[in-house]
């Protein structure tokens, strides 16, 4: 449900979580006062925790192109340097 902030009479202010069906309060529950419902801007999207990174949802690439281009070799495949260095034993 989504919190509203609402103002009394006397210029406080406090927040109540309502239905979105729901009608705007006209007096306040604890202390009876008018009370006139306030926009906010919403707090958009938050991240809480640890956990969150940039690469979280990157797009993975499967090709053996793109490893081989980072100076990794694919797995399953020696390179020639470490074949020629076991052959000679």
């Amino acid at each position: 449900m989504p919190t509203y902030d609402y103002k009394r009479e006397d210029g406080t202010t406090f927040e109540i979580e309502q239905r979105i069906t729901e009608e705007p309060l006209k007096v306040c529950p604890t202390t009876g006062q008018p009370v006139k419902r306030l926009i906010s801007g919403g707090a958009g999207l938050v991240f809480k925790g640890s956990g969150f990174y940039l690469t979280d949802y990157a797009r993975k690439s499967s090709s053996p192109a793109s490893s081989a281009s980072s100076g990794e070799s694919p797995k399953g495949t020696s390179d020639s340097s470490s074949d020629a260095s076991s052959s000679s034993d």
